[in-house]
């Protein structure tokens, strides 16, 4: 056969650009995975979009698989909440309501970091509407204080509406008199979960989830000044700022909201 051989020459190049486009790729996803641990092919395949890659879902769950790359699952839920109290316990008042805005529905929660001998507690309070912390505090003690701390730092960044919906499972943290006055004070409103029912926390569940597999299970954490020298710029720089919620459209908190406010500008123009 009479073929050129800058025919071949051609394809060589072609397929060599491929290969090294390939390995490029490649490389990135395992760098994206790395930093978030909890990221399957969609979220993956998002991130991708943003940085100007032209790939489907479909193709970078075959990359990954070839990678050996799976996402973590998370653990069964495990409870850390004392509700064996006498104070006031409060109605759940977020069933059936969907935020439209900031600031509308907080919800709140506790969880434990294991350290080489001990505990540290952390307090967090997310905005439902965003997904974003606005709230967090850290302490060895699981007391009312730890809660306060969280809700305190949320009041002096935020400007909750009259009638915002503070929610919660029915920890004495949440319930105590010194909590509930806090609250009151802002005219936000208590709300519950049932007792024994997580799942009517599920936003804020699924943060801890994601905040542990993706942070606090990639960290030896020695002492508490390990955990207050990471847990802040995960929360600050990585979980608002750059980590990608599918129930967002794939965009972190903070560009969430940075763009509701844009459109709510241009609307009210």
């Amino acid at each position: 056969m009479n073929i050129p051989l800058s025919t071949y020459y051609y394809k060589s190049k072609k397929s060599a650009k491929k290969i090294a486009e390939e390995s490029k790729l490649k490389k990135r996803i395992e760098e994206i995975v790395k930093e978030f641990p909890g990221y399957g092919e969609r979220r993956v395949t998002k991130q991708l979009h943003r940085e100007g890659y032209r790939v489907n879902h479909k193709r970078i769950g075959r990359l990954m698989v070839e990678l050996d790359i799976q996402c973590k699952q998370p653990r069964a839920y495990r409870p850390t909440t004392n509700s064996k109290h006498n104070f006031q316990r409060y109605p759940n008042l977020i069933i059936g309501i969907t935020p439209t805005a900031p600031n509308q529905i907080w919800v709140a929660d506790i969880t434990y970091i294991h350290l080489a001998h001990g505990f540290v507690y952390l307090s967090a309070i997310l905005d439902l509407f965003s997904r974003k912390v606005i709230g967090y505090a850290l302490s060895l003690s699981l007391d009312a204080s730890l809660a306060t701390e969280a809700l305190k730092m949320a009041l002096r960044d935020r400007k909750p509406l009259t009638g915002c919906i503070h929610h919660s499972d029915q920890g004495v943290q949440y319930a105590s008199e010194e909590y509930v006055n806090i609250l009151k004070e802002h005219n936000i409103l208590s709300s519950m979960s049932d007792k024994g029912n997580p799942y009517h926390n599920a936003t804020a569940e699924s943060f801890f989830k994601t905040f542990k597999y993706e942070e606090v299970y990639l960290n030896d954490y020695q002492t508490i000044d390990d955990v207050i020298e990471r847990v802040p710029y995960f929360l600050e720089q990585v979980y608002n700022a750059k980590r990608l919620h599918s129930s967002l459209g794939y965009v972190p908190p903070n560009e969430f909201e940075v763009s509701y406010k844009n459109n709510f500008s241009a609307l009210s123009a």
